[in-house]
């Protein structure tokens, strides 16, 4: 499998100027590229090849004053920039046609200097390499220091040179992985994402959410508002932006962390896990918007995705309508929807009093064929009356049973 790992880059001076071109001539680039295309569809004619497009915007564009300083930055990132265009183009008549999974995508776009991501990509026909000292070599840019953070399992093929809208600068690397298989475990998890809690386990485990955004929220608002202060075009304007930006940084950085974190967790210490399809983009549209972007489920889930592949454990994905919340995880009786304020309820078949979460998280495990405990998910035993062809006698209730999460 592939997999990115990416690093912290601190260019000098002149490596970030070197850097600004180069990612000012990418750009470029795709720009003159991009437009030649559309005004071949404007004029009904077929759209031109990549081979044509390289020798019209790169090779002969270079022998014109207008576009003679494209020769002054490597030309595997002027080629690159081309394939990424033409990637766009397929994805998006492989969108029209039905034949690409997902959301349809739209008509690719002009690249503005102003946008708040800036890349390029070297690949090994650029001769870049990583140097003894640990230093990043590229071409016509120099060395630049990297902090290591890890090891790179091999050695990568192509690298990515990112510029955030905080201004800083990271490398990106693709590399080739097998599956590092951990040894294996008993316990199989399902898990209830939410709002109250994070997460809530079919074990009964209870994980508060972070709230990062709310956290960070005054200091925004503050650092915002400078910024809506200052004259635009001026050099304390562009200050400004920067401290919203590295504002919004640090938060989408803790929010990472923790789900790295918890994700690893999940995945080291079970064999399986299940959590459910949900629908962030419907949920994103209503009140609760800003707290379901603060929560990143969807980011959370993939983590759990790729390293249950990686590592070598089961993953389940379980659809979004489940009745994760209206069925008894006790005796499997489904009793009908019930608000969200509603965070306790009894079952009126067998009485068990259950917990809503983490009676979703087993039904979500339940839902997924897992066959983990049902403990928790009770909470406490509720009485039961006698049944009438036998006085006496109770309900068990504690079944095993497993499912899947819901609000």
């Amino acid at each position: 499998m592939q997999l990115r790992y990416s690093f912290r880059l601190y260019p000098n001076g002149p490596q970030c100027a070197a850097l600004a071109q180069a990612f000012g001539c990418a750009r470029v680039v795709f720009n003159d590229a991009l437009r030649i295309r559309k005004d071949a569809h404007a004029e009904g004619k077929p759209y031109p090849k990549i081979g044509d497009l390289s020798k019209q915007v790169i090779t002969e564009a270079k022998k014109t004053p207008e576009r003679a300083w494209l020769g002054e930055v490597s030309s595997v990132i002027l080629q690159q920039s081309l394939r990424d265009l033409d990637t766009a183009y397929s994805n998006f008549f492989a969108s029209l046609k039905g034949t690409r999974k997902g959301p349809k995508i739209q008509e690719p776009r002009f690249k503005s200097r102003k946008d708040n991501r800036q890349s390029v990509r070297f690949t090994a026909n650029a001769r870049w390499s990583i140097t003894t000292g640990g230093d990043l070599r590229l071409p016509k840019i120099g060395d630049v220091w990297v902090k290591w953070s890890r090891r790179l399992p091999s050695q990568p093929s192509t690298v990515t040179v990112i510029k955030d809208a905080a201004g800083r600068f990271f490398c990106s690397f693709v590399v080739e992985s097998g599956p590092q298989h951990l040894a294996p475990v008993a316990p199989e998890v399902g898990i209830d994402l939410g709002l109250g809690h994070f997460a809530v386990l079919s074990d009964g485990t209870k994980i508060d959410s972070p709230r990062f955004l709310r956290r960070a929220e005054k200091h925004l608002k503050r650092t915002q508002l400078a910024l809506s202060r200052k004259e635009k075009g001026s050099k304390n304007r562009e200050k400004a932006r920067l401290r919203v930006a590295r504002a919004h940084a640090r938060v989408a950085d803790a929010r990472r962390e923790f789900h790295h974190q918890l994700s690893t967790k999940l995945i080291s210490e079970n064999q399986a896990v299940a959590v459910e399809d949900l629908a962030v983009k419907g949920l994103a549209r209503t009140r609760l918007a800003k707290s379901v972007h603060d929560a990143g489920w969807s980011t959370f889930v993939a983590m759990l995705e790729y390293k249950a592949a990686k590592f070598g454990r089961s993953f389940y994905r379980i659809g979004r309508f489940e009745p994760t919340s209206q069925v008894c995880s006790a005796c499997s009786v489904k009793d009908g929807p019930k608000p969200l304020h509603i965070r306790v309820w009894t079952c009126g078949a067998c009485g068990t009093l259950l917990d809503r979460d983490i009676n979703a998280a087993v039904n979500v495990a339940k839902a997924a064929g897992l066959a983990v405990s049902a403990r928790g998910a009770q909470v406490r035993p509720g009485l039961v009356p006698a049944q009438r062809v036998e006085a006496g006698t109770h309900r068990d209730g504690q079944t095993t049973v497993v499912g899947i999460p819901g609000l």
